[in-house]
């Protein structure tokens, strides 16, 4: 007998989030603060099950989005990164680069545990609590999960994970 794959994927025009961030670089560059509208894609991968389907699509849109609306209009904060520590003071978060130094009230932020707000490590972080969230919410674990984060049109990054 074929050993069978299966995948799906959502994709959809909504899944979109429009955020602001700066990434380092080179060891000791440091973009300026600019935004992109971030697209999204999710595909899992698996057998089926007794429905006959791998998971169910309304439920994936429906995590897919829930995370993506937690990002939409914020400033995307790296609070792992090294080189731009992140200080929380009060109801903003500071944030420092040689002698450059930002402010931001912190209900404008999503700081997320990363290391830089490249694509690809906003992809890993995605697919991560998408991950947490399926399980949770269904006691779903794929056994393999894709996600694309697209910055710019043409202009993307996929993580992908195989349990």
């Amino acid at each position: 007998m074929p050993d069978e794959r299966y995948s799906i994927r959502v994709n959809k025009d909504y899944f979109l989030f429009c955020c602001a961030h700066f990434i380092t670089y080179n060891g000791d560059d440091c973009e300026r603060l600019h935004g992109h509208n971030y697209r999204v894609a999710v595909e899992v991968e698996g057998p089926l099950d007794a429905n006959h389907y791998i998971f169910d699509f309304v439920a994936l849109k429906r995590r897919t989005q829930s995370i993506v609306d937690e990002l939409d209009h914020h400033l995307l904060l790296a609070m792992e990164n090294p080189l731009l520590p992140v200080t929380d003071a009060g109801n903003n978060y500071t944030v420092n680069f040689g002698a450059k130094m930002w402010s931001f009230p912190k209900e404008d932020c999503a700081a997320l545990p990363i290391a830089n707000t490249t694509t690809e490590l906003l992809a890993k972080w995605f697919a991560g609590r998408l991950a947490k969230e399926l399980e949770k919410q269904y006691g779903y674990t794929p056994e393999t999960m894709r996600v694309e984060v697209e910055e710019a049109t043409g202009q993307s990054a996929t993580y992908s994970i195989t349990r």
